[in-house]
């Protein structure tokens, strides 16, 4: 009562059987890898923000690629903001949402060197050609805290990069742009500013980042895994059901040849 099974209809639904059943697996796991790399993130975050500060020029240097492990890590800088150099990065988000900019200023170091400081979020100008309206930097010798961050890249960001933008406007904070720019070296990354805490909140300093929400990854692997173990289950009650309504068919047919005919009544005179 199986024969059914080798028709191709029934053929054709176990191939695509089969093909559901390891893409389900698959996808599973790679929802299993995004949780522990957001659970690698969350710790990698929360180690780094505890940390004791550091000055940054112990942890980068002119042309270097701020490493994974140090992402985040708290870092101090002292010297002078060189405002005359200040640019606006374009297409950033506020605490509330709201599209501006992020305002970069390169930030010359007591002892020598340069870190770009990314002091935080203002609102951009009515006109995306102007320069928006920013709230003058510190004057004198100050220190800085903050996050180190790494360059922004296109690969690493997704933000495509504009060559042809007004003037002192970029898309991507990148210290090796902005050592041309200069015309002189550059500590590799940046600092994400988080102290000294600005006049009136502005600009708008960026919150730390997230290191206790894990996401639903864990929660739709099983839930791609629970479809993969469902796929044969399916097919088998399928299956059966299609093989209870054959017999069904078949034993109401043969219930129907096995009734007599009734006779015919005889004819009146």
């Amino acid at each position: 009562m199986y024969r059914f099974l080798m028709t191709r209809q029934w053929l054709i639904l176990a191939l695509l059987s089969l093909v559901l059943i390891p893409t389900m697996v698959e996808l599973g796991f790679w929802q299993l890898h995004r949780h522990e790399h957001k659970v690698a993130q969350n710790a990698l975050i929360s180690r780094s923000l505890k940390a004791d500060p550091v000055p940054v020029s112990k942890l980068t240097s002119p042309g270097h690629v701020v490493p994974r492990s140090d992402y985040w890590r708290a870092v101090t800088a002292t010297g002078t903001y060189d405002e005359k150099h200040e640019v606006v990065v374009r297409r950033r988000t506020a605490t509330d949402g709201s599209i501006g900019v992020h305002v970069l200023v390169p930030f010359d170091l007591k002892g020598g060197g340069t870190v770009l400081i990314n002091r935080g979020w203002v609102p951009s100008a009515a006109d995306q050609h102007a320069f928006p309206d920013v709230p003058p930097v510190p004057k004198g010798e100050v220190t800085v805290t903050g996050r180190l961050k790494a360059d922004e890249t296109t690969s690493a960001s997704g933000i495509k990069d504009i060559s042809d933008l007004p003037n002192r406007q970029v898309m991507l904070i990148n210290s090796a742009q902005q050592a041309k720019l200069l015309s002189r070296p550059v500590l590799g990354g940046y600092i994400e500013q988080t102290g000294p805490a600005p006049k009136n909140n502005s600009p708008e300093l960026i919150e730390a980042p997230d290191d206790s929400s894990i996401g639903p990854h864990m929660a739709y692997a099983v839930q791609w895994w629970l479809f993969a173990a469902g796929v044969p289950v399916g097919f088998v009650v399928l299956a059966r059901r299609e093989k209870r309504d054959r017999v069904a068919a078949a034993a109401a047919a043969a219930a129907e040849d096995a009734t007599p005919e009734p006779e015919p009544e005889p004819a009146q005179a």
